[in-house]
């Protein structure tokens, strides 16, 4: 099997049903509440949040892409940091259940798990306030601790939910190798990514808000930009372009979508496919996804994404 590592991101998510709430106060109270599909990071949460959520899942966007990679057929393994709460949540079983290998997932006591506040309305969008909590804490002792694993693997993933000093000095250092991993960067959330955008990166994977506040320095970006754009078509611009049209299914939670078709792209291209049947693919595990509450719930198996009646491939 190919050697999948995520680095990133390992949270406890709070869903809140939005029609239970009055999102537009939020809107109008806080300039930072995120837009539909957007995801923005917090270091407190305001007192007028519920103080109980409707769902509790698992989530953190590193963690996500790496159980939708292990189901790909990956052999994933999660690098990140959990606080000392996680037993409480059974973090580290959930992922393994999953098919990760957590043995890179470490304990940091000096803040909590992360935390994901997720209000979903009607229509099953969603948007995201993230307080970070343990995240904060991978620094680079952590990721040159596991350096040789990184290197070694056949694609990275990364996303934009742990500390940017870190991964940019591991995409220099990556940058110098023979035979370093295919980088797969999910930019979100889109502020403070675009020191992330380096000559290491093979592949960005911004949704369409991360792209319209990307927009300009992706003009510069020399790898394969694959846009995801909900249920419209994925956009891929390569050496040529090529658009991929989702399947149409029943939504009831797109929370974690974008996250399971980083996952299975990272797992496909790492198996040798092809990049049109590595996006197709994840386009249709994306979109079965989102017939489940909860980022991870949904996640198809690869066999199932394959049976599906799948997304429709268009040449430019």
């Amino acid at each position: 099997m190919s050697q999948i590592v995520s680095l990133g991101s390992i949270n406890v998510d709070r869903v809140v049903d939005a029609s239970g709430v009055d999102v537009d106060t939020f809107e109008r109270r806080y300039d930072w509440f995120p837009a539909r599909g957007e995801t923005v990071e917090v270091e407190a949460v305001p007192d007028e949040f519920p103080d109980e959520p409707d769902r509790v899942f698992h989530g953190g966007k590193g963690a996500n892409q790496a159980a939708a990679a292990a189901k790909a057929g990956g052999d994933t393994r999660m690098l990140g940091k959990v606080g000392d709460d996680a037993g409480e949540f059974d973090v580290r079983g959930r992922l393994a259940e999953a098919g990760v290998d957590t043995s890179g997932v470490e304990t940091d006591d000096s803040a909590p798990t992360g935390t994901a506040w997720v209000f979903v309305d009607d229509e099953g969008e969603n948007r995201i306030v993230v307080r970070p909590g343990a995240n904060t804490t991978v620094d680079w002792a952590f990721v040159r601790e596991h350096y040789d694993t990184i290197a070694a693997a056949d694609c990275l993933l990364l996303q934009n939910e742990i500390p940017t000093d870190p991964v940019e000095r591991l995409l220099d250092e990556l940058g110098t190798e023979p035979d370093r991993p295919t980088v797969v960067l999910d930019p979100a959330p889109a502020e403070g990514a675009a020191p992330l955008l380096d000559d290491a990166v093979d592949y960005v994977t911004p949704n369409e808000s991360e792209y319209a506040a990307l927009q300009s320095d992706l003009g510069a970006f020399d790898g394969t930009l694959v846009r995801k754009r909900g249920d419209d078509d994925v956009i891929v611009d390569d050496e040529r372009e090529f658009t991929v049209t989702p399947p149409a299914v029943p939504v009831t939670d797109t929370t974690g979508a974008g996250d399971v078709l980083n996952g299975f792209l990272a797992a496909r291209l790492a198996a040798g496919a092809s990049l049109t049947r590595a996006v197709g693919t994840a386009t249709v595990a994306g979109s079965l996804a989102t017939r489940e509450r909860g980022a991870r719930n949904g996640v198809p198996t690869l066999e199932k994404a394959r049976a599906f009646d799948g997304a429709t491939v268009h040449e430019a």
